[in-house]
């Protein structure tokens, strides 16, 4: 339609400062949904001004792939259970950063498919007064930049998927010779990204992108576990700057501007997971899995002499009954056993017995940014009774109950009193100074990080073992008993 390539600029505008207003709605649960419709009418608004001012799309091919892509999106979204979230959503980053490099690569061909067929007529051409357009400097950086971000973010997502799920090809690596291996093929990549950007010379191009699948690989399959959650936000920070770059090179300023906002919004989410763990991103990223083997050899070797006090489902019902406030701690635990359901009974229960019951929130728990937000809202947990870490860590001192469901290094007082612990610093949930400790989970194990937890120990926690929703399910059961 004409008046939609007219007014093009001004569709763009609309929704980049919808694209804008969805991050608003998003930085709080109760604005999410909202911030969630904005994304989708500023995404419906993108796509279909970008049809219409494209030139000569090939409409069957388009349609059929937006087709093919919104079946398996939406087949996606209906059947995946929240323990598969994390690697959902790193697969989806992926899918980003793949496209990236396929634009990148589908420019050149076309750019060179030009330069070919103007040699054969030149003379042809030239009488004509055509003239045909090199690529100048600044397209080439855009392909470089845009494609070897693309290539990196496809295959650190496509590990980061595997290590989620439990993947038996997507093994960590360790030792001596990593560091060195991803810096020879850190400075191979840029070595033949300069020499593609300089002289244009395809055989670069295609070692480039190569190398830069290589080392997406290697870069993020020493990165441990626990230090998952900052890997999927930095990715989804990799993806936008991908898109971005791949807007220069498609002169899209939609694709630049939504990009940008996810590239930037990733990465400041980044900092702030990493503030959380009081660590450096260069830490995470290159400093190895956050605990390690060795440190979890010692744990299991140090676990068999400790005591630990054990009670009943029961026995934690009758203490939280009798209780004028309970925090609920949740962690992975609590969406690997599909529990939030069953946490959200036991808080109802509570509170008609007269207690006060809120959650408490790290902002690594889980296996990505928000997981646990995520889970509570699907159980329609009121939004007022979930607190940030800074929101409630002083009051636990005055709280009489605390139920830990699944969470390990996120109260781990080796935080605050190991010097010599992995995780010495980094902030925590400081469950260990309530009155009382109960902690739900199927066995000693240590967690995601491999450290075991000091809190476990203490004399006034108490271990409940078994299945997350079967405890809570059972805790309900005996609240329910005690009231009649």
């Amino acid at each position: 339609m004409e008046f939609i390539r007219e007014y093009a600029d001004w569709f763009y505008l609309i929704g980049a400062v919808l694209f804008i207003l969805t991050l608003r709605g998003l930085s709080g649960p109760k604005t999410a949904i909202q911030g969630n419709r904005y994304g989708m009418i500023a995404m419906a608004i993108a796509v279909i001004t970008t049809f219409f001012v494209a030139d000569h799309p090939v409409v069957w091919m388009i349609g059929g792939a937006m087709v093919l892509g919104a079946v398996v999106g939406i087949a996606r979204a209906r059947t995946v259970p929240m323990t598969q979230m994390p690697e959902t959503v790193a697969l989806m980053h992926s899918l980003v950063g793949l496209a990236a490099v396929l634009i990148a690569i589908a420019a050149i061909l076309h750019n060179n498919q030009l330069t070919a067929l103007f040699a054969e007529n030149e003379s042809a051409l030239t009488a004509a007064g055509v003239q045909h357009a090199h690529m100048s400097s600044v397209h080439l950086f855009e392909l470089f930049v845009g494609c070897f971000v693309g290539a990196i973010t496809f295959t650190a997502s496509v590990f980061a998927y595997g290590k989620l799920a439990a993947k038996k090809w997507a093994k960590t690596i360790s030792g001596a010779w990593v560091k060195p291996v991803q810096a020879l093929i850190f400075l191979a990549m840029l070595a033949c990204g300069i020499y593609f950007f300089t002289t244009g010379n395809m055989n670069a191009f295609w070692a480039m992108t190569a190398l830069a699948l290589a080392f997406g690989w290697v870069w993020i399959a020493p990165v441990g576990g626990g230090d998952m959650p900052v890997v999927v936000s930095l990715l989804n920070s990799f993806s936008g700057w991908a898109a971005a770059g791949i807007g220069f090179t498609l002169e899209n300023n939609m694709l630049i501007v939504a990009g940008s906002l996810v590239g930037s919004s990733g990465a400041i989410l980044s900092y702030i997971m990493c503030k959380a763990m009081n660590r450096s991103i260069i830490n995470v990223l290159f400093g190895g899995a956050m605990g390690g083997t060795a440190v979890a050899a010692a744990d299991k070797g140090e676990q068999a002499q400790r005591n630990h006090r054990s009670g009943s489902a029961d026995d934690a019902g009758f203490l939280m009954s009798n209780a004028d406030s309970v925090v609920i701690v949740p962690g992975y635990g609590m969406a690997q056993g599909r529990a939030q359901n069953a946490v959200k009974e036991l808080c109802e229960i509570l509170k008609e017995q007269g207690v006060k019951v809120r959650f408490a929130i790290h902002p690594v728990a889980g296996r990505m940014p928000g997981h646990m937000n995520v889970l509570l809202a699907e159980a329609d947990v009121a939004y007022e009774d979930i607190l940030e870490m800074d929101e409630i860590n002083s009051d636990f001192p005055a709280t009489d109950v605390v139920l830990v469901i699944g969470a390990n290094d996120v109260v781990n007082p080796a935080a605050k009193d190991d010097p010599t612990s992995p995780i010495y610093g980094m902030p925590i949930l400081e469950a260990h100074k309530a009155r009382t400790i109960m902690v739900i989970k199927r066995s000693m194990a240590t967690g995601y990080a491999g450290l075991d937890n000091d809190l476990f120990y203490n004399e006034k926690t108490m271990m409940i073992f078994g299945d997350a929703k079967k405890v809570v399910e059972d805790m309900t059961k005996a609240i329910n008993g005690g009231g009649h």
